[in-house]
């Protein structure tokens, strides 16, 4: 079986080969194309049904094909962005928020599928729209989806770090969120009560008595005790990751930092990753750098030529013992 190549051609009749073959991948990562967004000038894209419910019956059958090629414990991670209706749309209200991202959802929710989470894709640097009688749209949605409730996360891959006061393990964890109301923890760690307690010589510092010595102890024996464990915290699910701009002629390539995080928590290295959307080949080169293994199809030709310069560089693979 062929890895780290893209097959150029229609996603189900790819997905079909390789069912066909005994393939099957660990992490499929892909962003479809968007109904009624834009025309790719190829015959037989997606994206162009004259109705939404064609879209979405197009899409769920897509997606079966994606679950026979998945693992029984591999997840789906789905990026999928929301429009308005088209002109050209029959029957419908102009204007209207299509709803595309949990329309897809449910549909495959309904086919089958786990839906386990829903990702906001924060853009803090959204495409401009000109206008005024509603908000600038600054997201999209990441789903993840598995064939079952149990399956392979490798939570410890996508955590985060820790930023402010938050912490990861409840109240009473970080030492820095461990303070009493009314402690000053200003001045080089010196922390003095204020208030009713100033003066008295209670607290955890400089000039702090007896009484206050096991304290002070403690509380410096649990800071030194917790200080690894909350350096990074459980990914939130709202993800702030700017676009990426790219210079070749593909006009809806994601950020590779919005990619990462769903091959690292949904694969091991070695394992194989799957985007049946390749277009430019994001997923190709992020699955390769972390090294793993890939797979995709994409309909469009000239994009082939992209996924070759993104993916020159071979990436280290590494093989799970058995």
């Amino acid at each position: 079986m062929l890895t780290n190549y893209c097959y150029q051609g229609d996603c189900c009749a790819v997905m079909r080969d390789l069912v066909a073959a005994g393939v099957r991948v660990q992490c499929i990562v892909t962003s479809p194309p968007y109904w009624g967004l834009r025309d790719y000038g190829v015959a037989g894209q997606l994206g162009l049904e004259p109705t939404l419910r064609e879209f979405l019956d197009s899409m769920v059958e897509v997606f079966d094909l994606c679950r026979e090629l998945l693992a029984d414990d591999g997840t789906l991670w789905l990026n999928m962005g929301d429009g308005y209706v088209p002109c050209r749309a029959a029957g419908v209200k102009p204007k209207d928020v299509t709803g595309q991202p949990w329309r897809l959802a449910l549909a495959l929710q309904d086919a089958g599928w786990w839906l386990r989470q829903d990702i906001v894709w924060h853009k803090p640097n959204p495409m401009p729209e000109s206008v005024r009688d509603r908000c600038t749209k600054a997201h999209e949605y990441v789903f993840l989806l598995t064939k079952s409730e149990r399956y392979f996360c490798d939570f410890a891959a996508m955590q985060e770090p820790v930023s402010g006061g938050a912490h990861s393990r409840g109240a009473g964890v970080n030492p820095k969120a461990d303070i009493p109301s009314g402690w000053d923890t200003s001045a080089g760690g010196h922390r003095a009560l204020k208030g009713r307690y100033a003066g008295t010589g209670v607290g955890f510092g400089r000039g702090y008595d007896k009484v206050a010595k096991p304290r002070a102890k403690q509380n410096a024996s649990f800071a030194a005790a917790v200080a690894p464990l909350v350096d990074t915290r459980n990914r939130r699910s709202v993800w702030t990751i700017p676009t990426q701009s790219y210079s070749e002629a593909h006009f809806a390539t994601f950020p590779e930092a919005l990619v990462e995080p769903c091959v690292l928590a949904g694969s091991r290295p070695g394992d194989i990753v799957l985007d049946p959307f390749m277009g430019s080949g994001t997923v190709a080169s992020v699955a390769q750098r972390l090294g793993r293994r890939w797979l995709g199809a994409e309909l469009n030709p000239e994009y082939i030529a992209l996924q070759a310069e993104r993916t020159r560089q071979p990436g280290l693979v590494l093989e799970v013992a058995a």
